[in-house]
């Protein structure tokens, strides 16, 4: 599932958060094989709090200051 499509769920970016934790518990939770999913994630979780505000919430998104930190960390 796309970004896009991910983001008009409920809650927003779940499929993809979802996606995160079946790639763990496939590659015995070695979260290196799991980058792309977890990008993704941030991504999707990026994208809903421009869309809405800090103030917005989904259970499926780090809050707003820590994901920054995490894009932040990646660049």
């Amino acid at each position: 599932m796309g970004v896009d499509e991910a983001l008009k769920t409920d809650p927003p970016c779940h499929p993809l958060a979802c996606a995160i934790q079946d790639c763990l518990s496939n590659n015995s939770y070695n979260q290196d094989k799991c980058t792309s999913q977890v990008n993704a994630l941030y991504e999707c979780c990026n994208i809903f709090y421009q869309r809405h505000g800090d103030d917005a919430k989904t259970v499926s998104c780090p809050k707003p200051s820590l994901l920054k930190l995490k894009l932040k960390q990646q660049s």
